[in-house]
């Protein structure tokens, strides 16, 4: 148990540092090519921070316990919205562009219709993989072909001192470095939450969506306070549309080439309602912009966590009880 915990405190504190040194990394990347910081924490940063739930969701399938990377996938989608961004706006209110609202935001929405499509006969089979893991690759096509199209820049305005004076070579070896200790650390912190978590006879599910995935979206909430940190507000909403893009297409597609399986009903009848309804919400803060821009400011941040908080603790009563609100209505 003592085990457990120091992992869960060392992965905490190794979380925070990586992520600050892979944004710099990112940032200055950016910079030097070019390249806006919102499709950089679309692709890179949303692709590092999802690196986690990727290695969960591998692991998971290998060791024979596949719904908790459903559960896994699903929770990070639910944490990166309503904890993730919730915290975030409270701490510093965030600006998001009607650009982001007319390209980036549909390829989430539609990724989250078919990933529902695709749960809704409670088994995933290597169909469902092909298709979403193609439509991950078409997702990023589409999203290079469109920045090449509008020639994104920065804003030179807003970039970061740091950033601007460090080397590619530096700048990359810190992306590396960052990218290898958020995983790394992840791991970590994953270990030592799933033993304890075990060690109460928790369903691997609930699992997946409370420890694993609070536990992986981690790396998101670091990034994305960073990114706020340094003056760079897009890439943070960048980064969590980015990682839920790869954790509903790339954490729930491979699995199932691995190998097919059933899922939990309570999957599809409890989580996925959830994880719909605050990828909903996000689009209708973000609605309504003036002069091309809209702030998710600290009410939004606070209807986005009371959300979150409500569902984890009706997790906590589900767990305590063994009772849930679909049984208690058959009833």
């Amino acid at each position: 148990m003592l085990l457990s915990i120091a992992a869960i405190v060392i992965g905490l504190a190794l979380l925070v540092w990586s992520a600050d040194r892979f944004v710099d990394g990112a940032a200055a990347v950016a910079h030097h090519l070019g390249v806006s910081n919102l499709i950089i924490g679309i692709t890179v940063i949303g692709f590092g921070t999802s690196a986690p739930e990727i290695v969960v969701s591998i692991i998971a399938v290998l060791e024979s316990v596949p719904n908790l990377a459903v559960g896994n996938a699903l929770g990070s989608n639910i944490a990166n919205i309503g904890l993730i961004l919730g915290i975030t706006a409270l701490l510093v209110p965030i600006p998001v562009s009607s650009g982001l609202i007319r390209s980036e935001y549909p390829l989430l929405l539609a990724a989250t219709v078919v990933v529902t499509g695709c749960l809704y006969d409670l088994n995933l089979s290597r169909i469902d993989g092909f298709i979403l893991l193609g439509l991950l690759l078409l997702t990023m096509g589409y999203m290079i072909h469109s920045h090449r199209q509008t020639g994104g820049k920065v804003d030179s305005a807003s970039e970061d001192e740091d950033s601007e004076m460090m080397s590619n070579a530096r700048a990359f070896g810190w992306i590396l470095l960052g990218l290898i200790v958020l995983v790394g650390s992840s791991r970590m912190l994953v270990w030592g939450a799933t033993n304890i978590a075990h060690s109460f006879g928790v369903s691997e599910l609930v699992i997946g969506l409370t420890i694993v995935a609070l536990g992986t979206s981690l790396p998101e909430l670091a990034a994305s306070i960073a990114s706020l940190k340094k003056s760079i507000p897009d890439m943070a909403i960048g980064n969590i549309i980015g990682s839920n893009l790869f954790n509903t297409l790339a954490v729930v597609g491979i699995p199932p080439m691995i190998t097919e399986f059933d899922i939990d009903v309570a999957a599809m009848q409890r989580d996925v309602p959830i994880m719909f309804g605050l990828t909903l919400m996000l689009f209708a803060m973000s609605c309504g912009s003036k002069k091309g821009m809209v702030l998710i400011g600290r009410q939004k941040g606070a209807v986005l966590l009371a959300v979150f908080i409500a569902y984890q603790l009706y997790l906590y009563y589900e767990v305590v009880t063994g009772v849930s609100w679909f049984t208690w209505m058959q009833t």
